[in-house]
């Protein structure tokens, strides 16, 4: 099938995927006076005495907003916010169809940090919990904590932690599969940008020992000079502890674990013949993974992943967010912390109690996938 072709179809005929829809009816000037004025007055007095009734008499409990500047959308880079807006409905109705949660969204005239911020907080009171999405690095990081720590509500970058949470929970079952295990697998990762800096930290809170992360200079090692921000100081500090020289090939060499975040293909052949027996490939670029699965497994690979669906084992956010959010809704939590991600990799692993190399990963339409994540927030309240 031509997807962009249906694609553009579809939105066109449609005119866009959202639609508001009226949960009360609106039929009678009873039914006026109860939803509208005068007796709209009544919740408001409610909420102005305590504003943890909006919880009880407005949408907030179940609203969430995806929010954008339009700065790295799926693999098109920065192409603006009202670009941007065709992804910020889908995810919308992924919210709706996997995990019940209503969001709209929010597509911002502005790719400034201190912006994006203050739009934010502004916006925040009408909503249950933020969804950062397609938010460039490194300003991303700044944007996301800074927001943690000035909202009472939750706030979770997506591309960073719902990357991160699906990629724990099919490494956890690949290695199941290849008989290894997180604290002795060494694991090169081909990109320091949003999504790979939040699997290297969670990978490292989880147990892994030996990470070496590589981009377009080379690998990250202590006291490198060139392509370096804070973000890449921080992480050069927490990786590479035999501080590795060299390129992507340099680190692939014995490798058990290749976690591509980066670009089309940049793995050659000869790298995964270099790597460990049973090798693991998590190639994640969109839509063109850095080695395409056919060639990653006639050159020794055992477990290949992609963030394609046309494939097996597709890695993809869109496994998680909609049961994290879920979760932070009804548990009314104020952070979506470490453990939880934690917790929400390891329900969403349980969910392939038997792995094999063609099925590490439950797919979205699997029944229960939201619902055991959502759950396993409540267990780290």
């Amino acid at each position: 099938m031509d997807y962009d072709k249906k694609s553009l179809e579809l939105h066109a005929k449609m005119k866009g995927k959202l639609e508001i829809a009226s949960k009360v009816p609106l039929e009678t000037k009873d039914d006026l006076s109860v939803s509208y004025t005068p007796g709209v007055a009544a919740p408001c007095k409610e909420i102005a005495q305590n504003p943890e009734n909006a919880y009880a008499y407005t949408v907030k409990g179940n609203f969430v907003a995806v929010v954008t500047d339009g700065s790295a959308v799926l693999g098109l880079g920065n192409i603006g916010a009202l670009a941007g807006l065709p992804v910020m409905e889908g995810k919308c109705l992924l919210f709706k169809k996997f995990g019940g949660v209503d969001a709209v969204p929010i597509c911002l005239a502005t790719q400034d940090t201190e912006e994006i911020i203050a739009a934010v907080k502004a916006i925040a009171p009408t909503f249950g919990a933020i969804n950062l999405e397609d938010i460039a690095a490194p300003k991303c990081f700044e944007i996301e904590e800074r927001l943690k720590k000035e909202l009472n509500i939750p706030v979770f970058h997506d591309d960073q932690h719902g990357t991160a949470i699906v990629t724990l929970a099919g490494l956890i079952n690949a290695l199941k599969v290849v008989g290894k295990n997180m604290a002795d697998a060494r694991i090169v990762m081909s990109g320091i940008g949003a999504a790979g800096v939040a699997i290297a930290k969670l990978l490292l809170k989880y147990g892994a020992k030996n990470i070496i992360m590589v981009d377009r200079a080379g690998i990250l090692f202590r006291n490198r000079i060139d392509d370096m921000n804070s973000v890449k100081k921080e992480m050069s500090a927490l990786t590479n502890y035999g501080n590795l020289k060299g390129n992507l090939a340099d680190a692939m060499n014995g490798a058990d674990v290749f976690i591509g975040i980066s670009a089309p293909g940049l793995v050659e052949a000869e790298m995964v013949r270099s790597m460990a027996n049973d090798a693991i490939i998590f190639a994640m670029a969109n839509p063109i993974p850095e080695i395409m699965p056919d060639i990653a497994l006639s050159s020794g690979a055992r477990v290949v992943a992609t963030g394609r669906s046309d494939f097996p084992n597709q890695v993809n956010n869109a496994l998680v967010f909609p049961g994290i959010f879920r979760g932070a809704l009804d548990a009314r939590v104020q952070q979506i912390t470490d453990d939880m991600k934690i917790s929400a990799a390891i329900a969403l692993a349980s969910l392939i109690p038997s792995p094999t190399p063609a099925k590490i990963i439950p797919s979205i339409f699997d029944e229960g996938v939201s619902q055991i994540i959502s759950n396993s927030l409540f267990l780290n309240r």
